[in-house]
């Protein structure tokens, strides 16, 4: 074999040094911005320790950081045990036998998780099994133990049939030669499984995600919510978690034979002390408990304690990602005292008895509510709704970039070749058929088929021709940034980046827009109307809706504190109060399940491409 040359080893080490750098840049761009000072994630203004601080004095946070590991660590127990004892079991079966649980066992490994966060979701449901804690655990052992078969079966397979003989027949008890010959010699297997297993559990988010409830969320949940606003405090957080993985690591690899004692006391001493944290978590000592479902990063925190304080009661507050998906968790069996939904999805609770009336004679600070954002066509009379926040969809553009004269085309800027390829549109199904069909003069919520099909080849065309990104809420980060020139964003989103971009304008264009309003509302599981009425007025109290809609961005349906903050806080920025009077504007109202599925059919093909 003749001799690597040098050319091939410094192309190999090129290689490894790319190789690397592509897969740890990210980590390192993450953790140098996590001392940035800006709310932006990626625009930097300075260093300073202001989000380690912000995670550490986020409550949330520091219970989904206990809740992760705890989680972790028992559901890696309890499938190492299980998938242990299961490949043990398996070398010992009949062919047949053997045969029909591994291929069972592959299901869980290759189903998407998705089925399977479904599947274990309706399960709880139709057993009645109330969701949080308990509920976690059981399905992240369901899917960590067929990992744990996995790696541990092929070196129990490898094992000499008669080493567990000889043992016995030197005088070992079965569980001695259990215990002390065959898992010592599986101990590779089943170090691999432990690993997969604690990686899995910890990395967890869709599965997580549809099985918990009663407030109980991990990290990946917690981190998925601030993903919905720009949140720096990821950042920090991702840091930290890195950071103690690189620790263990180096301890584990530099220092083992002196840990190796003093360790096997900690994990049983730590062990026992997070059973009992875990046993004693989210427990309320039977007070007064108030559930509330709302959007991720859709409140200011402070306030929940702050109710807390002041009702003497303990508030399980969870969050969604959409309305859908709200809607899928109710449909499932899901029991909450208030929602806070948008204006379709109440109409369409309405409609399927979901909610039961609103006292408006326990609200006390009903007074305040600004005309204009009540009465609106998904519940005339305000029935069951108190409004949350309101606002508009509308286009945000870079002035530096924009000819103010092409701004008058309103939702045809969109489609102005002058800026092809510096076009964001928001990727949603409505709003995007919003857009096209307000451009051209139709309803929002039309049900002609000839009309959306209209809209359809707008959105083709504009498709084709601008080379548009549809972007999510990674909208906010890169329009502070100044990535493109123009998004269609919401209202509140719009004011949130002008606040940190002065060079960005925001219109509500004149063909019209949707104009929206978010709202409490009570489901009819709710037994304590006392306490849900408490929470509704205390929102709707000067203070707590001032300090609601500066933390958050949106417009308070609170007049008063609407005009405060639109002559300070907000002062110059036009996208804060949505056109309720506007007459071309409109609020989405419920969709016939045929029509959403045309829509949704037509959206699938214009995103193919």
């Amino acid at each position: 074999m003749g001799k690597v040359s040098k050319k091939s080893k410094v192309f190999y080490i090129l290689y490894i040094a790319v190789l690397f750098l592509f897969f740890y840049l990210p980590i390192v761009v993450c953790m140098i911005y996590s001392f940035n000072d800006s709310k932006s994630l990626t625009n930097w203004t300075g260093f300073s320790f202001r989000w380690y601080g912000q995670l550490i004095n986020d409550g949330s946070v520091m219970k989904a950081v206990f809740v992760s590991v705890t989680i972790a660590i028992f559901a890696t127990l309890i499938s190492t045990i299980l998938g242990t004892i299961t490949a043990i079991g398996l070398s010992k079966s009949r062919r047949f036998l053997r045969e029909t649980v591994l291929n069972i066992n592959n299901i869980p490994i290759m189903n998407p998780d998705i089925v399977t966060a479904i599947g274990l979701m309706l399960l709880f449901s139709s057993i009645a099994m109330p969701r949080g804690y308990f509920t976690m655990l059981l399905a992240h052992v369901a899917f960590c133990t067929p990992f744990v078969i996995t790696s541990v079966y092929p070196k129990v397979r490898s094992l000499d049939p008669a080493i567990a003989d000889a043992a016995l027949d030197l005088g070992a008890t079965p569980f001695e030669a259990l215990t002390k010959v065959i898992i010592p010699m599986l101990k590779d297997g089943i170090y691999a499984g432990v690993l997969l297993a604690f990686t899995m559990s910890f990395d967890d988010f869709v599965i997580s995600y549809f099985v918990t409830g009663n407030g109980v969320q991990n990290i990946s949940i917690v981190v998925y919510n601030m993903t919905k606003r720009t949140n720096p405090t990821i950042n920090a957080l991702s840091t930290i978690v890195i950071l103690v993985i690189a620790v263990a690591l180096i301890i584990s690899k530099l220092i083992p034979t002196i840990l190796k004692n003093a360790m096997r006391k900690i994990l049983i001493i730590g062990f026992f002390i997070l059973t009992g944290l875990a046993i004693f978590a989210g427990v309320n000592g039977g007070g007064r408990t108030l559930r509330v479902y709302n959007a991720g990063e859709y409140i200011d925190s402070e306030l929940l304690t702050k109710f807390e304080q002041a009702a003497d009661c303990k508030v399980i507050y969870e969050t969604f990602d959409s309305n859908e998906s709200m809607y899928t968790k109710i449909k499932s069996g899901a029991e909450y005292d208030i929602l806070i939904p948008s204006d379709y999805m109440i109409e369409r609770l309405i409609k399927e008895d979901f909610l039961q009336p609103v006292n408006w004679n326990e609200l006390k600070n009903d007074d305040g509510l600004n005309p204009a954002i009540m009465h609106q066509t998904f519940d005339p009379e305000n029935t069951y709704s108190v409004p949350y926040f309101a606002g508009s969809v509308g286009i945000l553009y870079d002035r530096t970039k924009v000819d103010e004269a092409d701004v008058e085309a309103g939702w045809e800027l969109l489609r102005n070749t002058k800026y092809k390829g510096d076009v964001y549109m928001y990727d949603s199904e409505r709003d995007s058929f919003m857009v096209a069909l307000k451009a051209l003069g139709y309803s929002m919520n039309t049900t002609d088929r000839q009309e959306i099909e209209e809209a359809y080849q707008w959105l083709i065309e504009q498709r084709d021709t601008m080379k548009i990104v549809y972007a999510g809420d990674d909208v906010i980060d890169n329009m502070i940034s100044g990535n493109k020139a123009i998004a269609v964003v919401y209202s509140g989103d719009a004011a949130y980046i002008m606040s940190e971009n002065e060079n960005m304008e925001y219109i509500e264009p004149k063909q019209g827009t949707n104009i929206w309003v978010d709202a409490m509302v009570i489901t009819k599981s709710c037994d304590d109307l006392e306490l849900a009425h408490a929470f509704m007025d205390f929102m709707l109290e000067y203070d707590n809706a001032y300090a609601n809609s500066s933390y958050v961005g949106y417009t308070s349906p609170i007049l008063k504190v609407e005009e405060e903050l639109a002559a300070t806080e907000y002062d110059g920025i036009n996208a804060y109060m949505p056109d309720f009077e506007g007459p071309k504007n409109e609020v989405f109202r419920y969709q016939d399940p045929e029509i959403k599925a045309l829509f949704a059919d037509l959206w699938t093909k214009v995103k193919a491409y």
